[in-house]
């Protein structure tokens, strides 16, 4: 019975570890809400360059749909990628939790099977940041590569200027 106070106090520090973890669940879960959402944009993208390539249209406007559909497609598999590795980390996170509450109840040491599935969930969450990254980057240059092309157009069709007198 003098066991029971001990007990508690040991089950209170075992959750008292498991809260860090839980909190970084959250951050991982929202992080899969951005890329899935972003996942969805790109399919959208996607349908709607295929609708464009149904249309009879000019060459260069297919060239330029055809390369736009490859550039989603670079996009997407960055975003799966990140998906996968993102699942994992909150994977391994889960598996650490479980095994504070198992190694506490059974009465096995698992801290250092804990510290090699944390860094395991760390080391894909950097992964999925970095695949996250390189997806943003690419966003940009495909945002930056249209700003071009427009102002290529606009200057092909702004009306010369005539000199002032």
């Amino acid at each position: 019975m003098n066991d029971i106070p001990y007990q508690v106090s040991s089950l209170a520090q075992v959750i008292q570890l498991a809260v860090a973890p839980v909190f970084l669940l959250a951050g991982v879960g929202a992080l899969l809400g951005v890329l899935s959402n972003r996942l969805a944009r790109s399919f959208d993208a996607v349908r709607r360059l295929e609708k464009d390539l149904v249309d009879e249209s000019p060459a260069t406007d297919r060239d330029r749909t055809l390369t736009e559909i490859f550039s989603q497609a670079r996009r997407a598999r960055l975003m799966h990628w990140a998906i996968v590795l993102c699942t994992a980390c909150y994977l391994l996170i889960c598996l650490v939790v479980v095994a504070l509450f198992v190694g506490h109840e059974l009465k096995i040491d698992v801290y250092t099977k804990i510290g090699g599935l944390f860094i395991a969930a760390m080391l894909a969450l950097i992964a999925a940041l970095g695949c996250f990254l390189r997806e943003i980057f690419l966003a940009t240059a495909a945002i930056k590569g249209l700003s071009r092309e427009a102002k290529k157009h606009e200057a092909r069709n702004r009306p010369p200027v005539e000199p002032a007198d």
